[in-house]
């Protein structure tokens, strides 16, 4: 099985698709440890297009059944297999701004409030978040884009809305699976 998994940021897809895979008991990839180099500060540097294309596909293709968690879709065309089941998350923007408040405070700390090159960072990425419903033009990861690109997958989708459990979003998705 070949799971794909994505939303806005902060919509729960890494602790979706970390706890499927320990249900399901095979590998989760997230697209973040492609996309991103490992820097001190985290998710500042981008990893070049060519190489985190490269390097993800040959672990996909490697791989028979795995889940891939976060937003592809503009990594380029025919770069992945196929994926047998999609499951894109949705949340109100208010309860994604907030849950990704936390995790930034919990990731910095006072280093967001004391360090001002730390501060405008968290606020430019909480503006490039929050553009994810409003769409302006900040951000290339929108809702649109995401239901542009869903309307365009062959594959099985599940759509789960709102701030459910995650046994509960585990529920749903291992009754279309089974």
């Amino acid at each position: 099985m070949k799971i794909h998994i994505f939303g806005a940021s902060g919509s729960g897809v890494t602790t979706l698709g970390k706890t499927l895979s320990e249900k399901l008991n095979i590998e989760y990839f997230d697209s973040d440890d492609f996309f991103w180099l490992r820097t001190k500060v985290p998710f500042t540097k981008r990893q070049a297009p060519e190489i985190r294309n490269t390097t993800l596909s040959q672990k996909l293709t490697t791989t028979n059944s795995w889940i891939l968690g976060g937003s592809v879709i503009h990594w380029g065309e025919n770069i992945f297999p196929e994926f047998d089941l999609v499951i894109f998350l949705y949340l109100p923007q208010d309860i994604r701004l907030e849950r990704l408040k936390k995790r930034e405070i919990e990731r910095y700390g006072d280093e967001i409030t004391l360090n001002p090159e730390r501060q405008e960072m968290f606020e430019k990425f909480i503006k490039w978040a929050r553009d994810y419903d409003e769409d302006t033009g900040i951000a290339n990861r929108t809702l649109n884009a995401h239901r542009d690109w869903l309307s365009k997958i062959s594959c099985p989708v599940i759509e789960i809305n709102g701030d459910y459990e995650i046994d509960k979003k585990i529920k749903i998705i291992l009754d279309k699976i089974q």
